[in-house]
């Protein structure tokens, strides 16, 4: 199965990916963040370099869905290939980050890829309030992530809500980290368990 994971940037998809890799003894796809050479310098100057880095970002997620498919193995990813063509690029668009050139090439190559994969099995997204996902990006203390503005998170946290109510490619699961802070509270993750146990079941 592909199981994958959906939320904005500090929603803890990655503790998320782990803590379930841990539990369920699946294989691990995390999203190569700081392998990315763009996202420094996105953060800096993001209009420079916004194409650039969602090109980066698209290439790399279509190659690991392709690997996750051919695999054989219960996988669960981090980030999906969805929210690159359906959230970031189209945000930056909005935002005047991305020029239309650029945003039509982009969406372009999205559309094609996007329809070569197939969706995954479960997909779990983490909602999660702008004021949650700053004290969690300032938690991680990534240097790089000290100039996202709260706007930028706002914006994105409104496409993402957009995007998962029109979702109709597969079972999804929401976890509100407001009200289930499973990072922090083990009987929360225990529940969130409990939770995808339920979605795994209607699968089989």
């Amino acid at each position: 199965m592909h199981i994958a994971i959906a939320g904005n940037i500090g929603a803890g998809k990655t503790t998320l990916t782990s803590f379930l890799s841990d539990h369920y003894g699946w294989d691990a796809h995390y999203e190569e963040v700081d392998d990315n050479p763009y996202l420094a310098d996105f953060y800096e100057d993001m209009k420079q370099w916004s194409f650039h880095l969602q090109i980066q970002f698209l290439n790399n997620r279509f190659s690991k869905v392709n690997s996750i498919r051919t695999s054989g193995k219960t996988v669960i990813q981090d980030r999906t290939i969805y929210e690159d063509g359906y959230i970031f690029a189209p945000n930056l668009f909005d935002l005047g980050l991305m020029g239309k050139r650029d945003f039509d090439n982009y969406s372009s190559l999205f559309k094609l890829m996007n329809s070569l994969v197939q969706a995954p099995d479960l997909l779990i997204y983490i909602r999660a309030s702008v004021q949650k996902l700053v004290d969690q990006i300032k938690s991680r203390g990534r240097d790089y992530e000290s100039n996202i503005r709260v706007d930028y998170l706002k914006h994105l946290n409104d496409r993402y809500e957009d995007w998962i109510n029109e979702y109709t490619d597969g079972k999804v699961l929401i976890i509100d980290i407001d009200e289930l802070d499973f990072i922090n509270d083990k009987e929360a993750f225990k529940t969130l368990t409990e939770k995808i146990d339920a979605q795994l079941e209607d699968i089989k």
